[in-house]
């Protein structure tokens, strides 16, 4: 059931953002807002990752492997402003104004919460954007600062919550009719609103007007309190006739997936510091059994006989990618290598975190292989097509929990709510490969199947630590790893001025990077991204009179209004 109410609203024959909206049902338009608000989520959260030193490119020069080495480039600055302002904010107004003058309660509890998330995204990474005039009347809306956005959000997080509370009017749809996330369930969407406002306090923590821990562990009460009230989106690998308007991309695919199908399946690689925190975390030699499922395995013919290889991280201390990037590998038949560079042929040791379809390139599973009977990838448990996205999760509350506990000085259930937040990741991937990518070849490639508990424990056991040294490094270490493609980590690492990360470091390539050090001067950080072209364009009046440094080189080092410090 829940699979069919994930892709029954792409079979709507009119598009709910043409003026034919007026007719268009909340049923209908809360699965669009849904998806188009992930897709936004999913690019920021996906990129912002190689800003935070988790991953990086072959490719010194495309994006990714530009923000890589701490080089802005406005590539990241208008895929979610568009998915956000054109295909999500219109819907939003509709279906919240829909719902409260039909009495669909819930229908408007959602549309506050989802509006939430949005224009918290966009706080978090533009620093200002219009809010109260945004998808109005005007064509040229005047611009709120991030207070005005933040505290305008946790009061739409409370109407949510007290809407959801009430009884839809009679005759009005269940909110299972149109949810394609949690099937209707009310006390998920509960759960995921008390998150939300947990989340958004904590991202305060340098606002001393508004930081409110005791608010936020009561929050957290009312949050998940296991894995069962996960909000997690399941996606699926099928051929499609229809694709998203704005980035033409499949619209029933992973929205990490998304970000690599087209043109850069064999260029993200993970960078040596997340393999380590992976394999040595805090220096005690055990492997977190999370590495096999993170870091991609390619195939390799040794003497006649495949055999699995990991890949190992890149690191960016070094001149593995100076000055040109590395080698680009495809494995070919007979498990032989083509390097780009016959001079990098030592680079066959990395391994592209990039995955196959069923519906997109017509593989015959997700493995990617280019070419029929060339040698597999395996990509990682968060890129695959139909890999759950994780959006809500009882994880991040543990980590939370654990963050304000160890600031009140309470390290022994801080300790416990640490513990407990690495547990819950791990458990929730466990039920992503339980679930899916069982039999036939997936069987023999060690970056499916679930995690074996002996594994498990001895991490666990071995590796974390006890309540005796929890520190706020490991905290902050170990919810990066359980946020992995979240958005939620370029925050905190702003937050923390990139610091409580164990053995971060700024990339060695910024320093030698003219481009990287006028957009970062050094002695600055990465604060926020650039306005993109459509209000530099069109708006940069209202612009201007908010933020007279928008257009300026090192706007990128301005911080947003809840990473400044009182």
């Amino acid at each position: 059931m829940m699979l069919f109410s994930c892709t029954d609203w792409l079979d709507v024959n009119e598009d709910p953002n043409t003026p034919a909206q007026a007719s268009v049902s909340v049923t209908t338009l809360l699965p669009w807002v849904q998806y188009h608000l992930g897709y936004a989520t999913g690019s920021q959260g996906y990129r912002s990752q190689f800003i935070c030193n988790a991953f990086t490119s072959t490719d010194r020069t495309n994006n990714e492997g530009c923000y890589a080495q701490w080089e802005p480039t406005t590539g990241l600055c208008t895929t979610s402003y568009q998915q956000f302002f054109v295909g999500c904010g219109p819907n939003i107004v509709d279906m919240y104004n829909k719902a409260v003058e039909s009495g669909a309660w819930h229908y408007a509890a959602a549309a506050k919460l989802l509006k939430s998330y949005g224009f918290i995204l966009m706080a978090d990474m533009y620093g200002e954007m219009p809010y109260h005039e945004a998808n109005s009347v005007s064509v040229y809306p005047k611009y709120d600062t991030g207070e005005t956005i933040y505290t305008e959000c946790l009061k739409d997080i409370d109407e949510a919550i007290e809407n959801f509370g009430k009884t839809q009017a009679l005759g009005q749809p269940a909110l299972s009719e149109g949810d394609s996330w949690n099937g209707g369930n009310i006390d998920k969407w509960v759960k995921m609103a008390y998150l939300l406002k947990a989340r958004t306090i904590n991202q305060m923590s340098k606002k001393s007007a508004y930081y409110d821990p005791e608010l936020i562990l009561d929050c957290l009460t009312k949050a998940q309190q296991s894995i069962d009230d996960d909000t997690y989106i399941q996606h699926q690998d099928v051929k499609e006739t229809s694709s998203d308007f704005i980035s033409t991309d499949p619209m029933q695919t992973n929205f990490n997936w998304d970000q690599t199908y087209n043109g850069r399946r064999h260029m993200t690689m993970p960078t040596k510091w997340l393999t380590d925190i992976l394999t040595n975390f805090d220096g005690k030699g055990i492997e977190d059994p999370r590495a096999d499922k993170i870091l991609a395995w390619r195939q390799f013919s040794i003497n006649g006989k495949k055999v699995w290889g990991r890949g190992i991280g890149v690191d960016m201390q070094s001149d593995d990618r100076l000055p040109n990037g590395l080698a680009v590998f495809i494995s070919r038949k007979n498990g032989g290598w083509y390097p780009s560079d016959e001079t990098r042929a030592a680079d066959s040791v990395y391994v592209g975190i990039y995955a196959g379809s069923v519906g997109v390139y017509g593989t015959e599973n997700c493995f990617y292989r280019p070419v029929d009977g060339w040698y597999p990838s395996s990509g990682n448990v968060y890129v695959r097509p139909d890999s759950h996205y994780l959006w809500a999760t009882y994880s991040e509350a543990c980590f939370i929990k654990a963050e304000v506990l160890f600031k009140q000085g309470k390290t022994a259930e801080a300790y416990k709510a640490y513990k407990d937040g690495i547990e819950a990741n791990i458990a929730a991937l466990n039920r992503m490969l339980t679930t899916l990518w069982q039999g036939g070849d997936y069987d023999t490639c060690p970056s499916f199947g679930p995690m074996e508990q002996s594994k498990i424990d001895a991490f666990l056991d071995g590796a974390i630590g006890t309540a005796a040294d929890i520190s706020l490094p490991k905290i902050m270490t170990q919810k990066f790893i359980a946020m992995l493609y979240s958005t939620v980590n370029w925050n905190d690492m702003r937050r923390h001025d990139y610091q409580n990360y164990m053995g971060w470091e700024i990339p060695k390539e910024y320093y030698s990077n003219a481009k990287a050090l006028l957009a970062i001067p050094q002695g600055k950080l990465w604060r926020r991204i650039k306005q993109c072209s459509h209000e530099i364009n069109y708006n940069a009046v209202q612009l201007r009179a908010i933020q007279p440094h928008f257009n300026d080189d090192d706007i990128w080092t301005y911080p947003v209004w809840w990473d400044e410090a009182d």
